[in-house]
């Protein structure tokens, strides 16, 4: 079991830069690959990001790619996702997720487990 809180969600101008933060419980940390998903209103949850346990590898989708940037630092069981060049179509709750093997980390059927979701508005 893992248990997941965003945070660093918040109103930002079109142009403009946030980071969220997801912290997780539990001492496995480091065995998940770890993954960012958003969900604009009327519409459904989408992949944004996801990272490998190690690090080493990043996925990212077509919307994003250059201007988010996934992380994680398994000492501080904690992953980041930095956005930069906001965008309005950006605005969205974002969820982090956790998975066990890490396969399918494009499709959030491959996550058992979610944070409750931090609030991302981009105003123009």
């Amino acid at each position: 079991q893992v248990q997941l809180v965003e945070s660093g969600g918040g109103l930002v101008q079109v142009g403009g830069s946030l980071r969220l933060s997801c912290a997780a419980s539990g001492r496995t940390f480091s065995s998940y690959a770890m993954g960012w998903f958003r969900q604009a209103p009327g519409k459904e949850r989408e992949f944004v990001a996801a990272i490998t346990w190690s690090g080493v590898s990043t996925y990212y989708a077509d919307s994003v790619k250059g201007r988010f940037t996934i992380s994680r630092d398994n000492a501080k069981n904690t992953v980041y996702l930095q956005m930069n060049s906001l965008k309005p179509e950006d605005t969205a709750v974002y969820y982090c997720a956790a998975s066990m093997t890490g396969r399918e980390l494009g499709n959030s059927r491959g996550y058992p487990y979610w944070g409750q979701g931090t609030q991302v508005t981009v105003s123009s």
